[in-house]
């Protein structure tokens, strides 16, 4: 019987690689060799480090999964490989056909053909496996509804930050400034031609976004992952401005301080999570032509230069470790399963 390797968080800190036994593909369905699959670090260290809120409902969006957050549980949702068997009533052209797909992460899977998205010709694995995140940053795009000469602020350059810092600066803003505490995602998000990328923990921050911003800014989003960010996004957002909230903090909580300048000064705070379309657009969006704002996205950015590290899923502990311990080190890591027949 044939065998793959699917990664499992077994306990905070803990993940394990095990051999499992491959399906043969039912009827509608494919079985898919994985070529790489990202890790999506926001989400996935909260997995790590045990700070998901415990027995949540997953997200109906990603199949693969189980069917609440608790341990163990496979995880991963940006998966890209090629078709190697097929099922019946599927059509032989799937056959060796290059895949994105929404799986955990694992060498290889068995998929019905409808959860399955074609990678359009001329994208490389490595390109098509930001597609999640990159649905994501235009979700948050969408939602913030940017207005010419707005004035942007992004804290958090991560690879959720700066896909949106990507997109942002194709709109014409009247300034563009983002944020990140890591020199190296602040020299990334420089290269973006952002009007400047600050470090929050600096002294002078908060003055120095003042004077880039002096009325404050018009348009502020929390990618950061840190719920005291929240507070920061509070204090640098001007009048009748607006928060788009696209962290997710698992357990992770933080007193806000809604008692000083927020109460009179009309600020909205808007969550924005990708799995559904916002009520406002879906009578002429669907999750279909998002993808495909998405894929043309991704031929733009090229965020295939953001991949720091690669790692044989073999050698997942040594990744998950490396984003805990030296984060400052990681822009995004993949797993490569190039080894893998």
């Amino acid at each position: 019987m044939k065998k793959r390797c699917c990664l499992y968080f077994l306990k905070p800190r803990q993940v394990e690689v095990r051999q499992e036994a491959l399906k043969s593909a039912a009827a509608g369905e494919v079985v898919v060799q994985t070529l790489v699959s990202a890790i999506s670090p926001g989400t996935e260290m909260l997995l790590y480090r045990g700070q998901f809120p415990k027995h949540l409902q997953a997200d109906i969006c990603l199949p693969g999964m189980n069917k609440e957050f608790a341990y163990p549980i496979a995880y991963g949702y940006a998966c890209v490989g090629k078709v190697i068997e097929i099922g019946q009533n599927v059509s032989p052209d799937w056959l060796g056909r290059l895949v994105f797909a929404f799986q955990p992460h694992a060498s290889h899977f068995v998929a019905p053909m409808q959860h399955l998205l074609p990678v359009p010709a001329g994208y490389s694995p490595e390109t098509a496996c930001f597609l999640a995140n990159t649905e994501t940053a235009v979700n948050l795009v969408q939602d913030a509804a940017p207005l010419l000469g707005e004035q942007a602020l992004v804290l958090g350059q991560g690879i959720v930050g700066l896909l949106t810092t990507a997109l942002l600066h194709e709109f014409p803003l009247a300034s563009l400034v983002t944020a990140d505490r890591y020199p190296l995602r602040r020299t990334a998000s420089q290269a973006l031609g952002v009007t400047a990328c600050l470090d929050p923990a600096s002294s002078d921050f908060v003055s120095h976004i003042k004077d880039l911003l002096p009325n404050g800014s018009d348009l502020t989003f929390e990618l950061s992952g840190v719920p005291q960010a929240l507070n920061l996004a509070l204090k640098l957002t001007g009048f009748s401005g607006r928060i788009i909230i696209g962290s997710w903090y698992g357990e992770k909580s933080t007193g806000l301080d809604l008692g000083g300048a927020f109460h009179r000064s009309r600020i909205k705070l808007i969550s924005s999570q990708v799995s559904t379309i916002a009520p406002c657009l879906s009578g002429r969006w669907d999750k279909t032509r998002r993808f495909n704002v998405a894929w043309e996205a991704l031929s733009r950015i090229h965020p295939e230069r953001w991949i720091t590290h690669r790692f044989p899923i073999e050698q997942a502990a040594e990744a998950y470790r490396l984003l805990d311990d030296s984060a400052d080190q990681t822009i995004q890591i993949i797993f490569d399963y190039a080894g893998n027949p």
